[in-house]
């Protein structure tokens, strides 16, 4: 169920990197990556399965892993966005029904870990659009 009018009117909650920022919601997880002006696609290359993602930019990989959790590897999308300034990549979570969806982190080895104090308002947040989806 898509519920993207939510976070028009609720915000995110990003937590803040060296390359960018990320932010979750209950079926999805978003990263922004901060590129070079004028990026090409041809420069970007992303590479998700199930488990892991890499994200190279110009031949240089600026974070690479086994994620927090599984996504669906295969509905990954990419674009770059504002005249190549700004890569958009949308994983789909693939355990997005169990009861904890909040990801700590990108990485299952704690990289790109949210703070705690960001990490207690992306759950309030996740709360929020979860109790959206069962009245819905």
């Amino acid at each position: 169920m898509a519920v993207s009018h939510f976070d028009e009117k609720s915000g995110i909650v990003p937590c803040r990197t060296e390359w960018g920022r990320w932010w979750q919601t209950v079926d999805e997880l978003h990263i922004e990556v901060t590129l070079p002006a004028n990026t090409k696609s041809r420069d970007v290359k992303v590479n998700v399965t199930n488990s892991s993602i890499t994200c190279q930019i110009s031949g240089k990989t600026l974070f690479s892993g086994n994620l927090f959790r599984k996504v669906r590897g295969d509905d990954t999308l990419w674009t770059l966005e504002d005249n190549g300034t700004l890569l958009n990549i949308v994983l789909s979570k693939a355990d997005f029904s169990e009861k904890e969806t909040v990801w700590e982190a990108i990485m299952k080895d704690g990289s790109f870990k949210a703070d705690p104090i960001t990490y207690i308002e992306m759950s309030k947040k996740m709360d929020l659009e979860k109790l959206q989806i069962k009245i819905l």
